[in-house]
């Protein structure tokens, strides 16, 4: 008996280790996240093939969240059964959370003092850089044809007309969905099937956080649940998201403390949707954070003990590619309009301008990791700081 129970306790405690690891390493974005993670679960542990981890790749991509978080609470699901995707998701999400919120503390205390001013002087520039060499990257990959070119560059002439983020991604992904499939079929039983599930998360992103007026903790919650359940792509997306919100609409952040919780949010190792934990505590204290970091990470949870069961159906299907196909497009077009409007908030001298130049061709070049150039970054912000 004892060992039964033994051997069926094993499982977790192997998810639980190696989540908590990469949940403190994993630094340099999803992608690395992921590199990571295939280096564990696929070469080490053998824990799934190459196909099957690819696979799971591919189911994470299609639903909304932070993709190396979903891709962790899958490996978590495959290996210990809902006891593990609910231990491999918290434990990768944890550590980051914990350093991001003592970092919000620091900054709200200290945020104006000059050391933390150099400090961010040095690393803003720099996350510009990363933004722009993940657009890059992820472009090469999403532009297959012509009509995702003209659906990306359509959304990001239309974000700067003041249309809704939710309403510019659903709205990518519907085009693409019907111009790919409308022709040469009928399509309806695959249409059908695929508007009910879209229907109530398009409708709640429109309406879910209306009617609230000035700062609540269930505003702040509703708004990042919203978040979670509809961001799509990269989590450098969660910034048109985050400036539609919490700038433009509810005013509570302005561009330079929105850019600041992004340097944090890459500056610390896991999820880059942790950013909603400094963003929590910076509007609604410990409280405010802790609200926050849920409220973006539990769709997540749900989407993935919901998809995974009807991964390989999801693959095949010709409607819910070409809507992926549009939608991911679409969150490029997002993710260079908010970086073009958050660099005039960090390019403020030569010296910031130079320091995204140089920063850019380390990343481009040399593959260097974006958390060292972070790091550098505030560094020769504190160390100019000390010159002058």
């Amino acid at each position: 008996m004892d060992v039964g129970a033994t051997d069926t306790q094993q499982p977790l405690r192997e998810v639980a280790m190696l989540f908590l690891k990469l949940g403190f390493t994993a630094f340099g974005g999803p992608a690395a996240h992921i590199a990571m993670m295939r280096d564990e679960v696929v070469r080490r542990r053998k824990w799934v093939t190459e196909q099957q981890f690819l696979d799971l790749l591919g189911a994470s991509n299609m639903i909304p969240g932070p993709t190396s978080t979903e891709m962790a609470i899958y490996l978590g699901y495959v290996r210990a059964g809902w006891r593990g995707l609910v231990l491999a998701g918290t434990l990768f999400i944890l550590p980051a959370t914990t350093i991001v919120l003592v970092l919000a503390w620091a900054y709200v205390r200290y945020g104006s003092s000059p050391q933390a001013t150099a400090l961010l002087y040095g690393i803003k520039p720099v996350i510009i850089a990363v933004i722009v060499q993940a657009l890059w990257g992820l472009t090469k990959t999403a532009v297959k044809r012509a009509l995702l070119a003209a659906v990306g560059l359509a959304v990001l002439a239309m974000y700067f007309l003041g249309i809704s983020p939710i309403a510019l991604l659903f709205g990518g992904g519907l085009l693409v969905m019907f111009i790919g499939n409308i022709r040469g079929r009928s399509g309806i039983g695959g249409l059908a099937g695929l508007m009910p599930s879209l229907s109530p998360w398009a409708l709640a992103g429109g309406q879910i956080v209306a009617g609230f007026v000035g700062f609540s903790l269930v505003t702040l919650f509703l708004t990042f649940l919203k978040i979670g359940a509809l961001v799509y792509g990269s989590g450098y997306v969660l910034l048109a998201f985050l400036r539609d919100d919490f700038v433009t609409r509810l005013g509570w952040l302005t561009d330079r403390q929105l850019i600041d919780a992004v340097a944090v949010g890459q500056f610390t190792p896991g999820p880059v949707f942790t950013t909603a934990t400094f963003i929590g505590y910076l509007v609604g204290g410990i409280w405010g954070a802790l609200l926050a970091t849920v409220g973006i990470f539990l769709p997540s949870f749900v989407f993935v003990a919901a998809v995974y069961p009807v991964v390989s159906r999801l693959r095949a299907s010709p409607w819910t590619s070409a809507f992926l196909d549009g939608v991911n497009v679409a969150a490029l077009g997002l993710m260079a309009a908010v970086t073009l409007q958050l660099g005039r908030a960090a390019f403020i001298d030569p010296v910031t301008v130079a320091l995204a130049i140089v920063a850019a061709g380390l990343l481009f070049r040399f593959k260097v990791n974006s958390a060292w150039l972070v790091i550098g970054g505030g560094i020769i912000g504190l160390v100019l700081a000390a010159i002058r």
